[in-house]
């Protein structure tokens, strides 16, 4: 079964949620709010999903903003990008579906498609 990692109050997340059930797909669900994911977890869901770390990051989100992230990111090594999405699950893009075999960041309806159809 597949992780569907979200923030219930995200109208993005919400979409996606209403996305899974209406293709029949189960999940378990997980708020990234109340549950956030650790830097092992991060780690591993990084080098499977084959994306830049960078796209790990909610980049509309305020605390990214107060941070001033888009600033400080190109200067952060990897471990630096890794600790500080683990500190707060609200700086992680999200909704997050991990599977066994792929990591999907993000809501992009044809990518989702094609992985879980």
């Amino acid at each position: 079964m597949i992780k569907f990692i979200c923030y219930p109050r995200c109208t993005t997340c919400q979409r996606a949620q209403r996305w899974l059930e209406d293709n029949g797909i189960e999940y378990e669900l997980r708020d990234i709010k109340l549950d956030r994911p650790c830097y092992d977890e991060l780690l591993e869901w990084y080098g499977r999903s084959g994306l830049a770390l960078k796209k790990f990051f909610n980049t509309s989100g305020l605390l990214y903003k107060s941070l001033m992230l888009k600033e400080r990111l190109g200067s952060m090594s990897e471990d630096e990008m890794l600790s500080l999405l683990a500190s707060d699950g609200m700086l992680v893009k999200r909704p997050l579906v991990i599977g066994d075999d792929f990591v999907l960041v993000g809501f992009k309806e044809d990518e989702w498609r094609g992985a879980l159809l």
